[in-house]
C-alpha cells in the first residue's frame, strides 16, 4: 500500500539526547532504542471515518517521536498499518450503500491527505490487512502448530490461558477486562470458548461477507492478530515501541501481545507499549460511534493552518485526556503568528540553550508542551530585548521544523 510523500527535515547542528518514552505495561520510562535503530509499529485507522483529531493526536505523537529519534542519530524503522477490512468498515458500507472497497480506499486516500498536510513522517512500511491476509494465515498456521488456536463453529479462537504473560500490557483486572472486551468488538458470551476472553483469530465466510482463502479455510482475519503477524514479518520479534490510542491498550494491544508471546515462543517481541490520550470533544470522548467528531479536512477547509493545528495538538501531553474546544485552535494560530514573526527578524537573542530545550523536551516522553514553552519563552525575549545573534532565527526556525515539524 502506498503511504504518503516525507516533508523535508533540516539539519540541525548537533544531536539530541537519547529519547525515553512510558511504558503502559510497566508505568516506566524506557529508552525508545537500544541499539542504532528503532522499531517502531503504530496501529493504523480503520477506514470508515477519516481523519478526526483523536487520530492527529495519536498519529503526529509518534511522528515527533521518529523526529526526536532521528535528531539522537537513531535510525527508524516504521510500519503502520490500515484495517482495510473488519467489522465497522463494513457496517458502514452496508448502512451508506457504497461498496466497502470504495469506501475504504477513499478514506485511506483523505488520510493521506491529512498526513500530508500535517507534515507527518510517512512509514516506511503502509500495509492494509488484505494485502496481508497470506502472512496472517501462516502465522495463525504457526499458532495452531503450537496448540494455541481452537475452533468454534468454524472460527478460530486464541486461548488466552496458552499465555502466562496474558494483562501486563493493560494491568486491568478480569472484570475490567470483561466489561471492556465487550465494549470493543469482542464477544465474551459466545457458547463454545473455552475462556470468555479469547479473542478471535479466523473468522469463516458469512453469506455476503468478504472472504480469502487460507490455511483455516475461507474467511477473514480477527482485528488483533493482523498487526501481530504484521509487525513480526516487517521488524522482527524485537520491536522497540508498539503505539496507537489508549483505547488500543485493551484489547487490541493486550491480545497482540499474547499472540506475539506465544507464536514466537518469546516472553516478548514488544520492549515498550505506548499509548496516547483521548481527545474529548462537548463533553465525551471524541469517537466515531459517538459521532462527536473534529475532522482535520473540515478545519483545513474552513482555513486553519495545518500548523496551526499541530500546535494546537501539541499544547497538551501526547498521553493526557483533554477536550477540544475553539479556544485551542485559536491560541494555536496566535502562536503560530508571533513564531513566525520573531523568527522573521534579522536577528535575535542566541538560541544555543533554547534549541537544548526543545531537544531535552521531546527526550523526555515527547514533552511537547514543554518544548513549545522553550520557543516561546525564545520569542518573547526577542519581542521585548531584540538581540544581535544573527544566526539565531535560522537555529529557532529549523529547530522548529526538524523537531515540531512546524514550517515557520
Amino acid at each position: 500500500m502506498e503511504s504518503w510523500p516525507a516533508p523535508d527535515i533540516p539539519a540541525l547542528p548537533g544531536t539530541g539526547p537519547p529519547v525515553l518514552v512510558r511504558d503502559t505495561g510497566s508505568g516506566q520510562s524506557v529508552p525508545a532504542a537500544v541499539g542504532p535503530r528503532s522499531r517502531i509499529y503504530v496501529c493504523g485507522i480503520t477506514p470508515y471515518d477519516a481523519t478526526h483529531l483523536g487520530h492527529a493526536n495519536t498519529y503526529l505523537a509518534f511522528d515527533l517521536l521518529g523526529r526526536a529519534l532521528r535528531d539522537a542519530g537513531v535510525g527508524v524503522d516504521y510500519v503502520q498499518n490500515v484495517t482495510d477490512v473488519d467489522d465497522p468498515l463494513l457496517e458502514r458500507a452496508a448502512a451508506t450503500g457504497e461498496d466497502w472497497r470504495a469506501l475504504a480506499a477513499r478514506q485511506i486516500e483523505l488520510f493521506r491527505e491529512d498526513m500530508t498536510a500535517l507534515r507527518a513522517l510517512p512509514p516506511h512500511y503502509y500495509v492494509g490487512a488484505v494485502e496481508s491476509i497470506p502472512l496472517i494465515g501462516q502465522f495463525i498456521s504457526a499458532l495452531r502448530e503450537r496448540g494455541a488456536a481452537y475452533e468454534v463453529d468454524g472460527d478460530l479462537y486464541f486461548p488466552v490461558e496458552a499465555d502466562p504473560g496474558f494483562g501486563t500490557v493493560s494491568n486491568l483486572d478480569p472484570p475490567g477486562m470483561l466489561e471492556l472486551f465487550a465494549e470493543r468488538g469482542g464477544d465474551p458470551q459466545r457458547p463454545g470458548k473455552k475462556h470468555p476472553l479469547d479473542p478471535l483469530l479466523w473468522r469463516a465466510q458469512r453469506p455476503g461477507e468478504p472472504h480469502w482463502d487460507s490455511p483455516a479455510g475461507p474467511g477473514r482475519p480477527g482485528w488483533h492478530v493482523e498487526c501481530t503477524a504484521i509487525a513480526l514479518d516487517r521488524l522482527g520479534a524485537d520491536v522497540d515501541v508498539m503505539g496507537g490510542g489508549r483505547d488500543l491498550a485493551f484489547p487490541h494491544h493486550e491480545m497482540g501481545a499474547s499472540h506475539g508471546r506465544v507464536g514466537t515462543g518469546r516472553t516478548s517481541f514488544v520492549r515498550a507499549f505506548v499509548h496516547a490520550g483521548m481527545v474529548g470533544y462537548r463533553g465525551e470522548k471524541m469517537s466515531k460511534s459517538r459521532g462527536n467528531l473534529v475532522f482535520v479536512s473540515q478545519l483545513r477547509r474552513a482555513g486553519a493552518d495545518p500548523a496551526a493545528i499541530r500546535l494546537a495538538l501539541f499544547a497538551h501531553h501526547y498521553a493526557a485526556d483533554w477536550e477540544w474546544t475553539d479556544a485551542d485552535l485559536t491560541g494555536a494560530q496566535e502562536r503560530l503568528r508571533s513564531w513566525r514573526a520573531a523568527v522573521s527578524r534579522p536577528d535575535g537573542p542566541p538560541a544555543t540553550a533554547t534549541l537544548a530545550e526543545l531537544r531535552s523536551a521531546l527526550a523526555a516522553n515527547l514533552d511537547a508542551p514543554a518544548a513549545l514553552a522553550a520557543v516561546d519563552d525564545w520569542v518573547e525575549r526577542a519581542r521585548h530585548d531584540g538581540g544581535s545573534d544573527a544566526s539565531a532565527p535560522g537555529i529557532i526556525s529549523r529547530g522548529v521544523e526538524a523537531l515540531l515539524g512546524i514550517a515557520l
